[in-house]
């Protein structure tokens, strides 16, 4: 089974990820650890480093490309990141995860460390740089919504209920796959 988890910083798309691959035994991969990882590595923040990567195509192109090669490659694997339910086409689900950008901005604010106000900022800089990067790379409008299978407002839900609704939507799947 192929699943991607797609969702703007702070949805809940990396703990989602996480724990769907714990529990179905997936492989899992994402884009925006890898990331963080960079931005950690060149001693920038994440705001920081999309700049860089604006001046810099071969950043995304080079994570994108692996993300995409690997996911339509691999079988049993959950693949998280902004672009994956764009780039894997093959996948057996697609799922979005959404939140405002206030509610991110706090959940960023305290697994950075941070305060929530540069939290915020660095979010909204984030975004604006993300979705004209996509754009100009892809011709993907990142607010589209339409390659998605299920889309879970993690605002609203906790994450035992927005794992809930994606294992659901798993049943469903594994169902339909066992049939084929």
């Amino acid at each position: 089974m192929r699943i991607t988890i797609s969702g703007s910083p702070g949805s809940g798309t990396t703990s989602l990820g996480k724990v769907l691959a714990e529990r179905y035994n997936l492989r899992y991969l994402s884009a925006g650890e890898v990331f963080r990882g960079l931005a950690k590595e060149h001693g920038m923040d994440l705001a920081s480093f999309g700049k860089l990567a604006e001046e810099n195509p071969e950043i995304d192109l080079k994570i994108d490309a692996r993300q995409k090669e690997i996911g339509e490659a691999s079988d049993d694997i959950i693949l998280e990141g902004r672009l994956a339910g764009w780039m894997v086409e093959n996948a057996d689900l697609k799922l979005l995860l959404y939140a405002s950008p206030g509610c991110r901005s706090e959940r960023i604010a305290e697994r950075e460390n941070i305060s929530p106000e540069e939290a915020y900022q660095q979010t909204i800089d984030r975004e604006a740089s993300e979705a004209s990067r996509y754009m100009e790379y892809y011709e993907i409008d990142i607010s589209d919504d339409s390659p998605y299978d299920l889309v879970i407002n993690s605002e609203t839900f906790d994450q035992a209920a927005v794992v809930a609704l994606a294992e659901a939507a798993i049943a469903v799947v594994l169902n339909r796959l066992k049939k084929e």
